[in-house]
């Protein structure tokens, strides 16, 4: 029977003992179900001396993954395993590695089989999180955490924290990462107990658990932005040596087309430490604003140096070219977002009208 690629077939009994003896890999076969078998090409007809260990592991996975909760799920998930014990570690680290590299959909459906598989598992939860992350929305990248943080390995903890530091929601964030350093103690990645130490920390001394800098986080972060200026102006008459309060100061200031309160904003979170990707982001829009194109130039190729992937560093650098009059360069700044985020509406609209 075929469903797409997808062929079922029946091991003679005498096979099956060869597979299943000791000199074999430990192959438990049960002669009386199908194997599903991925076929190399969708109509390709089958025959016996083709059969490969990659062809019946691609057919259960695929098999486990459009129903996990089949009369023979478990005895399929008990092959597997038989035939490749590491499979856990190898498809989630091969998950992580493609995310990482931009191929985000490949990496889902990676994780897709391996929810398949491992229903509910910890470090599969986790891998789709730190995957959607990267690859999609806030909201639905935060419904992923929450999912994992279910039932969360410290790996978990501690990078569902970091998730909730770039989203500016620190109170979360210090919550995760006490967690998982009591969770860990002296036996975790001491490379990540010190990141969660020095964010936790950092959290607690500028007060960005402070509810009136929240608040202000917030309101700006859902359009409000001149009740969320006010809220930040608060905050730094009581901290006016937190970068992130003036970095969210000006970005409010930016949003309101403030162009040159928002860049002095930026500019003090710079002078206070706040020296990343995200404050030379934003001062260079500023800059551009305001016509300072050559200064604006500096800080997004430094912002992109240090945040090579970032969709939005790229597309500014193509919008200030533009500005510019270098059409050929903005289009290939463009075309680089595209290749990152083949639905981005800036460049698809500008690479519309440069082919019409």
């Amino acid at each position: 029977m075929y469903r797409g690629s997808r062929v079922y077939i029946t091991i003679p009994p005498g096979l099956a003992e060869q597979w299943s003896g000791k000199d074999s890999a430990g192959f438990p076969v049960n002669p009386s179900i199908p194997l599903p078998v991925e076929l190399p090409e969708a109509g390709t007809f089958f025959q016996p001396e083709m059969l490969n260990t990659e062809m019946i592991l691609s057919g259960i996975l695929l098999e486990l993954a459009e129903n996990p909760e089949g009369d023979h799920a478990a005895y399929y998930r008990s092959l597997v395993v038989s035939l490749r014990p590491d499979i856990l570690a190898e498809l989630t680290g091969a998950a992580i590695l493609k995310s990482r590299n931009g191929d985000h959909e490949d990496a889902l459906e990676i994780t897709a089989l391996l929810e398949g598989l491992y229903p509910r598992h910890p470090a599969v939860l986790l891998a789709r999180a730190r995957i959607t992350e990267h690859g999609t929305a806030p909201d639905k990248a935060e419904a992923a955490w929450e999912s994992a943080l279910a039932v969360p390995l410290p790996d978990t903890l501690f990078y569902a924290g970091t998730f909730y530091y770039a989203q500016g929601e620190y109170r979360r964030a210090a919550e995760l990462f006490g967690l998982y350093r009591v969770k860990t103690e002296d036996e975790g990645d001491q490379k990540k107990r010190r990141k969660a130490k020095k964010l936790l920390e950092e959290i607690q001394t500028n007060g960005l658990d402070d509810e009136t800098f929240l608040d202000a986080c917030a309101l700006i972060r859902n359009g409000n932005d001149e009740q969320g200026i006010l809220k930040a102006k608060d905050f730094l008459e009581r901290r006016p040596r937190t970068a992130k309060g003036w970095f969210v100061l000006g970005w409010g200031l930016r949003r309101l087309s403030r162009w040159e309160d928002g860049a002095a904003c930026f500019e003090k979170a710079a002078a206070l430490g706040l020296i990343n990707a995200d404050t030379k982001n934003e001062l260079a829009i500023c800059l551009m604003e305001t016509g300072h194109y050559d200064k604006a130039r500096r800080e997004l190729e430094n912002a992109l140096r240090e945040d090579p992937d970032n969709i939005k560093i790229i597309s500014n650098l193509g919008i200030l070219a533009l500005r510019q009059g270098r059409e050929n360069e903005a289009a290939a700044f463009f075309r680089a977002v595209l290749e990152l985020d083949p639905k981005d509406s800036v460049a698809l609209s500008f690479l519309g009208r440069a082919r019409g």
